[in-house]
């Protein structure tokens, strides 16, 4: 089976931005400016990073969604890993509305919507691309492992790093100077975006949670059909595969708190992600 790429589309510019007061810090780690988030007592033998969407570290939802981590008794870390170049938020206002919006949409919107999205992100995926961004976030890894009463380390990562979070489940790899680099005790992907099949998915070598929309732009039936034979074949390697009916791309970090299915599903997937780390962090 030869590996495709699956892109990005207006949906991973969509979604909502959530009301409340991050809790944490920022610091300087690894040379990337981070945003912590503690548990109560500050144990660093549960840690997790979190691997931003495009709209990156700053963004309140994902800052937000660290401390809910932090209250379940996860040390976080939230790196800029776009360092300082991440999508504006102004792009969640004019960008491809929720679902329940999507159908009253004109056919001149979804052409004008259609036409923004390349322009948008077409350079901002070159300028992030694999051999840029991997090294930075293998290097975060690297800088975390080395903090004093760090134990096991989880990645949890959204849309454009969902798959950065799965790349970490591969387990440690060499650098150009032969170092072992990167690599995380288990991970967890939220509606990853720019996968490749099986390409990211056949080194999979650590325990790896799936979380994805049935409505998802990115991911079609077909394409998650793959991802399920795949890890299928993987009997003993921990993995599980969570659908979440009638949610669209970016639904774990971005949906919409006013629609009660949305909010539910955006909790459920939290709780899926706090329950894998309590079972492989342990």
């Amino acid at each position: 089976m030869s590996s495709h790429n699956v892109g990005m589309s207006s949906c991973c510019l969509s979604g909502k931005v959530h009301q409340g007061k991050p809790a944490g810090r920022v610091e300087t780690i690894g040379g990337l400016q981070t945003y912590v988030s503690e548990p109560e007592g500050g144990s660093r033998a549960k840690t997790i990073i979190f691997i931003v969407d495009v709209f990156g570290y700053e963004f309140q939802n994902i800052r937000l969604l660290a401390d809910e981590y932090a209250k379940a008794g996860f040390y976080c870390y939230l790196p800029d890993v776009h360092e300082g170049d991440s999508l504006p938020i102004s792009f969640l206002d004019n960008i491809e509305p929720p679902l329940k919006k999507q159908e009253s949409l004109s056919v001149t919107d979804k052409a004008k919507n259609a036409a923004i999205v390349p322009a948008t992100l077409g350079p901002w995926l070159a300028k992030h691309r694999e051999g840029v961004s991997r090294p930075i976030i293998d290097g975060f890894v690297n800088a975390v492992r080395m903090i004093p009463g760090t134990n096991k380390i989880g990645a949890i990562g959204f849309c454009w790093g969902g798959r950065y979070a799965i790349l970490q489940a591969h387990g440690q790899s060499k650098d150009g100077k032969g170092s072992d680099v990167g690599g995380v005790d288990a991970a967890y992907a939220c509606h990853p975006s720019l996968i490749a099949v099986p390409g990211d998915f056949d080194p999979v070598s650590m325990p790896l949670s799936l979380a994805l929309g049935t409505k998802d732009s990115l991911l079609d039936n077909g394409t998650v059909g793959q991802i399920q034979d795949l890890m299928a074949k993987k009997t003993t390697l921990p993995h599980e595969i969570r659908l979440y009916e009638d949610q669209v791309h970016g639904f774990a970090l971005r949906s919409d708190w006013s629609s009660d299915k949305d909010k539910k599903a955006m909790d459920d997937a939290a709780q899926q992600g706090i329950e894998w780390f309590s079972k492989y962090l342990s």
